[in-house]
């Protein structure tokens, strides 16, 4: 059996808390998240997604996202900077075909929004708690679905990561047949 090769440090550091100090992000800083989901990866290059966001500088804008989120997810995600959504588009624009992917493509970009957070010290936390009718009234065309809600900010002081808990990798990495595959050691 191999010996693992260490994760990436931005990939450990990665942590979805629910503890956020409200300070401020620089603009340049928050560009650089914004680039980082903008290089992701997408099915035929679509880049289907579009996120919608407000930071606490933009209060009309940050209250109506927040108020989109189930009240457990409001009452801590209030203290982080940004809010958002991100969206997909149901359709690829070179053909008009059905785009199965699209939220996949999505997910993409905010998991690289994420790391780039990370590389800042912040941290981004993904929301599948959230009113689907009041997310769908902050503007999103019928043609998008919305894929999740996130918040982005400083960590609150005192606050701290958790033991991470995964499950086995030999229980998700699997060979046609969805039986363990030898190129996962247990």
């Amino acid at each position: 059996m191999q010996e693992a090769q260490p994760l990436n440090d931005l990939l450990t550091r990665r942590w979805s808390p629910r503890e956020y100090d409200p300070k401020p992000i620089e603009p340049a800083i928050l560009h650089s998240l914004f680039d980082a989901a903008h290089s992701a990866f997408s099915c035929f290059n679509e880049q289907p997604w579009h996120f919608i966001v407000a930071t606490k500088e933009q209060p009309e804008h940050y209250a109506r996202i927040l108020d989109a989120l189930v009240p457990q997810n409001q009452a801590w995600a209030k203290d982080a900077w940004l809010l958002g959504f991100s969206t997909g588009k149901k359709a690829f624009a070179h053909n008009g075909n059905p785009n199965r992917y699209n939220l996949h493509d999505a997910g993409a970009a905010l998991f690289a929004m994420a790391i780039q957070a990370t590389e800042h010290n912040l941290y981004l936390h993904g929301m599948g708690g959230y009113d689907p009718n009041k997310a769908r009234a902050l503007g999103v065309p019928d043609e998008y679905e919305v894929g999740a809600a996130f918040a982005v900010g400083h960590l609150k002081a005192g606050a701290v990561m958790p033991p991470r808990k995964r499950n086995p990798l030999a229980a998700q990495f699997l060979q046609p047949g969805w039986t363990t595959s030898p190129l996962v050691s247990q």
